[in-house]
């Protein structure tokens, strides 16, 4: 893939966070950086990255798609909020090594998703 320094930008966007956002958040970030790019660029860009497998492109969290950094990494629904949040790797013990030593077979990537209710929605609720 040739380089770009918007799908750069938008792909640094989806990396460094945790917050798995749509195309519209990502347009809305990128353009503090690069007023001048188009929403249809930015949906260009994101359909490249899932292409070329830089990103990954969720479906299932309500009806706008969502995109997430390809990391060994869990997620948790929040059954009262609904937001999906990232867990971070030390949460979850290493599922796909140890799938790949007692089978053999080379593990790509993992999609673990946990459903409860998150703290901030604890707090409030005092669950």
């Amino acid at each position: 893939m040739k380089y770009s320094d918007r799908r750069e930008c938008i792909y640094q966007r989806i990396k460094n966070s945790y917050d798995h956002p749509t195309a519209e958040k990502i347009y809305e970030d990128v353009r503090k950086t690069i007023p001048n790019i188009s929403l249809g660029t930015v949906y260009r860009n994101l359909n490249q990255l899932v292409e070329e497998g830089y990103i990954r492109k969720i479906t299932n969290l309500d009806e706008n798609a969502h995109y997430d950094k390809i990391d060994m990494h869990a997620h948790m629904r929040c059954s009262s909020c609904e937001r999906i949040l990232d867990l971070e790797k030390h949460f979850i013990p290493d599922i796909a090594e140890y799938v790949e030593e007692k089978s053999g077979n080379k593990i790509l990537s993992q999609e673990i998703l946990l459903t409860g209710i998150c703290k901030e929605c604890r707090k409030k609720e005092k669950i």
